[in-house]
């Protein structure tokens, strides 16, 4: 390939602009349109006539055709079918519904489970674990029997088997004792969740008898209040053995009934064989062979479900017997746990039958006498408990009571009334506004705070009362008018709590009522009073949590943070979070609130000020152990406030702010690229104020926000923001006539590109940096058209400066890179030798106007176009030992080629020889795409049609398509 003389060809953009618009034609519709909406036929199918007569109407038209998918129903559509077959059948069915059915399903409605409104167990369990723990080392005392008594052999008589049973049940509790003592509360949990295990191994391996025994030495432990701190934690792990054994008793007896049918769900005992009646009553035989109270009971109200096995009216007739059984237990504590059990499996099984609730309810409220008794006195002194302490123990107990009694329940006036007539009974009070809906209780409040007045300070403390009643109110309004007296009466009593932690659990629920119903006013009184509490001796180390809870509470119903910082003592509040984890979590959570709710820009000096402080806090967390994902987050917390902050018109003020935020967040590098957009943004809308017509003051205030950029950029570490953030910082100074702000930008841009490294991690993964340097490149060369020459330093010297650092830069073994930039510059060279540039900036004078078609610049732009096509055939030369080579020199010879085409005047027999030889060599091995081949000899015909391009007709005639062979 010979050396070329390259000569640009001249273009007219508004020329080629109108015709490469589309002809404006009239279209006629007539009634057939692809867009037109199908008119839908209705057919109705009619009983007795032959398949494939229907009766229809339609609205479309004739002329319309016909729809594909309609005639392949031959006339009849398959869903309009059934639903006439079902219409015209569904009287006949509804005839022969049987009385049985009706009474089936009355029975299914009312016995139909529990609805999404009931809080199920499974979420209180978690906070009990949590809330009652201990110290104290804990002990599990098992009583392991024998492997005696085998299952006996098949010739054996029945009373045999019974009696074999029933000596496994004794040997059982008479066995060896096997103590485990010391456990810590973790231990003793791994320990009940062993059993557990041990239990469905032993289900799992047809071992039922030593399933059994598991579970009754797990119920005698629930009859052990040796560490009585504990014992609502011990009743939850525990009685989820006492679940899983119910579950698997009634799957294996479903089990027995799905042979050779799957049992329905509402079935009766109808539906029940004999085998399944058998084992199910065995297992009744079984338990009620157990001599102790306790297990028995609690086995017994494991498998109550399995009642329906046996009798219709079994659980009806099993829940009031249970419910008196445990009036035999001594132990109060223990006999509102077993009936707080009881509770459970019968809203799962029986949720409709509410006598025995009541009658569970009424028995508990007996027991409190005992409270007072020498017996539990005395094992209080012992255990050194006090008596509010110990009250406390039963609150899950009676508050699942009252939940499943309160539920559904229209009796509801009519148990607080009775809670009134017990009176001073702090204990059942605090469970009646814990279990009972919020609304109820806030239409009530009045009379709840009356009843708190009246109950005794030293069994149950009033704030903890308040404190339940607070709970209520946060979920429900009380009556408008009794707001403010409620929370004078409430805070009376909280405010007088002398311990820190009580004082602040108690003071944290009813911020919210008081953020809820009140002004700023009211919450910075309390907000007074928490500060003064929580102050002495540092207490709010002690409860940061809870301090936290009020924050996220006040920034719940207060917006305006305009209001929320004018408050005195939010500032000082915030001051108590001295822990640094803690102080930037909350700083954190006001920071979400605010990008969140803070829509409209602000220049308001309170928010502004409390902000910034706001964000320092969060700047200054930041070290080098920090980690990316943490730095990530709290820079774009800190680039929402920064984007909400507007001063209007005064842009000075904005660029001072700008200035301060760049000193105070200057470790987070996110926010210092948000900053630099910003003043760039600063600079545009001060020219589009003056209309691109700066004056003496404008002009020198869009040269201080170059100025800001061009101190800032270098102290980004990421090669690639600095190298876009030049550039884009070039051509705002451009748009705002700051010729030499940016010339310096570009120079800055052009000579950092040789430390781009070759590869840079994206997502945490190695990738080279080859795509990312030349999409900069191509925009760096596009930005180059319309920035003029200095008159200092030459002709197309920013040209020259790239091309020379593009061929200095250590690109990456077997890379094309190198002369794609090349290729990538030959269109901008020859739109630089157009008479009129492409693109312009208003009130900059551009190469077009400096040099005017010089011939001396158009020379300097034809030799450096052939020198760079000279490098760009050299490259070519040396590709082609191998088919991946080929593929590379295949591609690059096209796109040089298209090049060419687009930009080269191909009425230089040269150029256009050169042409020819580029399009043979991109399609001499068949690795160009045939689909884009053909795309391009089509244009290029087209294009030799035009009055200025008939040229093309002969070149066109040397192209041709060759396939790979």
């Amino acid at each position: 390939m010979a050396a070329v003389q390259w000569r640009s060809r001249g273009r007219n953009y508004d020329a080629e602009l109108q015709r490469c618009r589309p002809e404006a034609a009239l279209v006629e519709f007539g009634d057939y349109h692809p867009l037109k909406p199908i008119m839908v036929t209705d057919t109705k199918t009619r009983r007795g006539t032959r398949k494939g007569s229907t009766s229809s109407s339609s609205s479309s038209s004739s002329s319309a055709p016909a729809d594909p998918l309609s005639s392949m129903l031959d006339g009849t559509d398959p869903l309009s079918m059934f639903a006439a077959a079902s219409a015209s059948e569904a009287p006949a069915m509804s005839h022969s519904v049987s009385a049985g059915d009706l009474g089936r399903k009355k029975r299914e409605k009312e016995e139909e489970v529990v609805g999404p409104d009931f809080e199920p167990w499974s979420s209180k369990r978690g906070e009990i674990l949590a809330r009652f723990t201990t110290t104290e080392k804990l002990s599990i005392n098992l009583c392991m029997g024998s492997d005696k008594g085998k299952a006996p052999s098949p010739g054996s008589a029945v009373s045999e088997k019974v009696r074999t049973r029933l000596e496994e049940l004794d040997d059982l509790e008479e066995g060896s004792q096997r103590e485990l003592l010391n456990l810590s509360q973790q231990d003793y949990a791994n320990r009940i969740e062993e059993l557990n295990q041990s239990l469905k191994e032993a289900w799992a391996s047809d071992q039922k008898v030593r399933a059994l025994k598991i579970v009754i030495q797990c119920s005698k432990l629930l009859s052990d209040t040796s560490v009585i701190q504990f014992y609502p934690s011990k009743f939850v792990l525990i009685t989820d053995i006492l679940d899983t054994f119910g579950r698997l008793v009634y799957d294996r007896i479903w089990t027995m009934c799905s042979d050779p049918r799957p049992l329905p769900d509402s079935f009766t005992v109808d539906d029940v064989n004999d085998t399944a009646k058998e084992t199910c009553l065995n297992w009744f035989f079984k338990i009620a062979s157990i001599r102790e109270l306790l297990p028995r009971l609690y086995v017994e109200a494991a498998i109550l479900k399995c009642n329906r096995f046996l009798n219709k009216s079994g659980i009806q007739e099993t829940l009031p017997r249970l419910t008196a059984m445990i009036r035999g237990i001594g132990d109060p504590l223990v006999a509102a746990y077993t009936r707080a059990y009881l509770c459970r499996v019968g809203m799962e099984v029986a949720p409709h039958l509410k006598d025995s609730l009541n009658r569970n309810f009424f028995d508990l409220l007996g027991t409190f006498r005992q409270i007072s008794g020498d017996s539990v006195q005395n094992q209080l002194v012992l255990q050194r408990v006090e008596v509010p302490e110990y009250l406390t123990l039963y609150s899950p107990a009676i508050n699942w009571i009252l939940q499943c009694i309160a539920y559904r329940a229209p009796e509801a006036c009519k148990m607080m009334d009775r809670c009134k007539k017990l009176g001073n009974n702090a204990l059942l009070l605090n469970s009646v506004m814990r279990a009972f809906r919020p609304e109820f209780v806030a239409a009530r409040a009045t009379d709840f705070i009356g009843m708190i007045k009246d109950c005794d300070e030293a069994g149950f403390p009033k704030h903890l009362l308040f404190g339940s009643l607070g709970r209520s109110l946060a979920c429900a309004d009380p009556p408008e008018s009794e707001r403010l007296t409620i929370l004078n009466e409430a805070w009376k009593v909280v405010t007088k709590v002398r311990n820190p932690q009580d004082y602040v659990n108690c003071a944290e629920i009813w911020v919210e009522f008081t953020c809820r119903h009140f002004t700023k006013r009211e919450v910075n009184t309390v907000l007074a009073d928490i500060i003064k509490h929580m102050t002495p001796d540092r207490a709010f180390e002690d409860a940061y949590p809870q301090l936290q809870s009020v924050i996220r509470k006040i920034l719940t119903y207060f917006h305006d943070f305009s209001l929320l910082f004018s408050m005195e003592r939010f500032l000082p509040f915030l001051d108590m979070f001295q822990k640094d984890s803690v102080r930037v979590e909350v700083c954190r959570s006001i920071m979400e609130v605010f990008i969140k709710h803070q829509v409209e820009p602000t220049r308001d000096p309170v928010i502004l000020n409390a902000m910034l402080h706001i964000c320092k806090t969060m700047h200054d967390s930041v070290n080098a152990l920090t980690l990316e994902d943490e730095k990530r987050s709290l820079a774009l917390l800190i680039i929402g406030f920064i984007r909400v902050v507007s001063f209007g018109r005064d842009f000075e003020q904005q660029l001072s702010f700008c200035v301060e935020a760049r000193a105070t967040f200057c470790n987070l590098e996110p926010v210092l690229v948000q900053l630099i957009h910003t003043v760039n943004q600063l600079a545009m809308e001060t020219s589009a104020v003056m209309r691109g017509s700066h004056s003496r003051k404008t002009a020198a205030f869009v040269r201080a926000c170059a100025a800001y950029s061009f101190i800032t950029i270098p102290s980004l570490s990421s090669i690639f923001s600095r190298l876009s953030l030049y550039l884009l910082s070039g051509q705002v100074a451009l748009a705002n006539q700051c010729l030499s702000q940016a010339d310096a930008f570009l120079k800055a841009a052009v000579s950092i590109l040789p430390d781009v490294p070759r590869s840079i991690s994206v997502e945490g993964k190695l990738r080279s940096s080859e795509s990312f340097l030349l999409d900069f490149i191509n925009n760096f060369l596009a930005t180059l058209l319309v920035v003029p020459d200095h008159p200092e330093h030459g002709v197309l010297y920013l040209v020259r400066g790239l091309l020379n650092m593009v061929q200095d830069y250590t690109w990456e073994d077997n890379s094309d890179a190198k002369v794609r930039v090349y290729v990538s510059a030959l269109p901008l060279l020859a739109a630089m030798s157009q008479e009129t540039y492409l693109y312009s900036i208003p009130k900059v004078d551009s190469n077009e106007t400096l040099y005017g078609g010089d011939p001396k610049f158009l020379s300097e732009i034809n030799k450096l176009c052939e020198t760079l096509i000279g490098q760009i055939l050299d490259h070519l030369k040396a590709l082609g030992r191998d088919e991946q080579s080929t593929r590379r020199q295949c591609a690059l010879a096209f796109s040089l080629f298209g090049v060419l085409l687009a930009h080269g005047d191909l009425r230089n027999n040269k150029l256009s020889q050169l042409a020819v030889n580029l399009w043979n060599l991109s399609h001499k091995h068949g690795y160009c795409e045939t689909r884009i081949s053909v795309r391009t000899l089509e244009y290029i015909k087209h294009q030799a049609h035009l009055p200025d391009m008939t040229h093309l007709t002969d070149t066109v005639q040397r192209l041709a398509l060759q396939s790979r062979t």
